[in-house]
């Protein structure tokens, strides 16, 4: 019987670790035992993936990397340590050398641009009123509600910090597309799920928040990868 890898879940913009609560029961139910879930600081992708580099080095032994939204660049920017196994992104960015979230998203901005406001010590927020319809149409309004009210903002000059080397150049990695997504443009989740030559690649009739709308197929998904990441 194959062991079971770390899992290391990390969060995007607008979020906290908490966002994977439904995901981190339904992996517990699947029998993994070792889960973790990142909470970044969101001030800069380099601080963030210093954190989660110090994650995985907590690990002694192979950790399967899981990224949602932004924390799918942090993972394609910390994820080529030598006990990485693979990477998972879940309706996130995978940027390439030199490439950022706001280069990405240029290319077909989202429906929900334009609920984005920053205050005045520059960090960017979904308007509150505007949270379910933005991000997580697909839950009820009481969660929206926390979402909304909860939601962790980035600082605006996060959106432009590049990757240097991408990891899924080296690892195996998987992706999960939304396909109502309104945070990031399904097509630009396509562009980026074909480039990385995936081992696999899913759609869910889903919001951007599909790890809390669709968290039994997202934790399906990740063991999934875990599986076939292990026997490789």
């Amino acid at each position: 019987m194959t062991t079971k890898p770390a899992v290391l879940l990390v969060h995007g913009f607008w979020g906290g670790a908490a966002h994977w609560s439904k995901v981190i029961v339904e992996l517990t139910h699947k029998g993994y035992t070792n889960i973790h879930a990142v909470e970044l600081s969101l001030t800069s992708l380099a601080e963030d993936a210093e954190r989660t580099r110090k994650m995985i080095a907590q690990q002694s032994g192979p950790v399967l990397l899981v990224g949602h939204s932004y924390g799918g660049a942090v993972i394609t920017e910390a994820g080529d340590q030598p006990n990485v196994i693979g990477l998972v992104y879940i309706a996130a960015f995978a940027p390439d050398a030199g490439e950022s979230p706001a280069s990405i998203t240029q290319a077909h901005p989202p429906v929900a641009a334009a609920n984005l406001v920053p205050d005045s010590d520059g960090y960017l927020w979904v308007k509150p009123e505007l949270f379910h319809e933005s991000f997580c149409q697909d839950l009820s309004a009481d969660e929206a509600i926390v979402m909304g009210v909860t939601q962790k903002a980035p600082l605006v000059s996060t959106f432009a910090n590049t990757i240097s080397a991408p990891a899924w150049k080296k690892k195996p990695s998987w992706y999960q597309i939304s396909s109502d997504d309104r945070m990031i443009a399904p097509e630009n989740e396509q562009r980026m799920a074909n480039r990385l030559n995936a081992q696999k690649v899913i759609t869910l009739h889903a919001s951007h928040a599909s790890l809390a709308s669709r968290p039994v197929e997202v934790a399906a998904f990740i063991d999934q990868a875990a599986v076939t990441a292990c026997s490789s």
